[in-house]
């Protein structure tokens, strides 16, 4: 009795699964004819499971397979914006290599300089502003944040945050840039006994 094929939807399935971590799985479920541009109801491709998994090798053959670095899921991550949250320098790097818009924006409307520096992802900020993105060094978001103010009002006050705020102010970020309801950066890290402080106001920080 032959075997019975795999219909598509249980190989797309399968494609998005592997690609958490299986290479090798991955490159068998493309070569039997499973769609690299598949999503779940969620809108998770199999690039996108990749970049929730920071998985580069599982990502990199997707992306050579055709896949869509700067597709969307339902929660408005890509394969680029995930790793500027989640800290993956490396994905980040890969996602940049295939042609990833840096002016993406995720549901805050925040760039991936707002969501490093929320985080203390300095390395992360450091390569982004490499790219273009330098030009929207004071985007503000939805909740009326820059990625300075992101860094200071949602950082602990330790040396990964405050080196957020100096890679920010060394590439041109306005260090009295307020929040949506007027607070300047300076007072923000004055309210919470930082140490930014000092170098809010070597920048000009009022």
């Amino acid at each position: 009795m032959p075997q019975r094929q795999p219909a598509q939807e249980e190989l797309n399935h399968s494609l998005r699964a592997a690609a958490a971590g299986d290479v090798d799985g991955v490159r068998a479920l493309l070569d039997q004819g499973a769609d690299v541009h598949a999503a779940d109801g969620r809108g998770v491709t199999a690039l996108i499971a990749a970049a929730y998994a920071a998985n580069v090798e599982t990502a990199q053959v997707l992306l050579e397979a055709g896949s869509d670095v700067n597709r969307k899921d339902a929660t408005q991550q890509s394969a680029y914006l995930i790793p500027t949250a989640d800290g993956s320098l490396p994905f980040l790097r890969l996602a940049l290599a295939h042609g990833a818009d840096v002016r993406a924006k995720d549901s805050y409307n925040g760039t991936g300089l707002i969501r490093a520096a929320d985080r203390g992802h300095h390395d992360i900020i450091a390569e982004l502003l490499q790219t273009e993105l330098i030009g929207e060094v004071d985007h503000v978001n939805r909740l009326g944040w820059t990625a300075l103010l992101g860094a200071i009002i949602l950082g602990d006050g330790g040396p990964r945050h405050a080196e957020c705020a100096r890679l920010l102010l060394t590439a041109g970020a306005n260090p009295n840039l307020p929040d949506g309801r007027g607070v300047r950066p300076l007072a923000h890290a004055r309210q919470r006994g930082q140490s930014a402080v000092a170098l809010l106001q070597a920048h000009g920080a009022r």
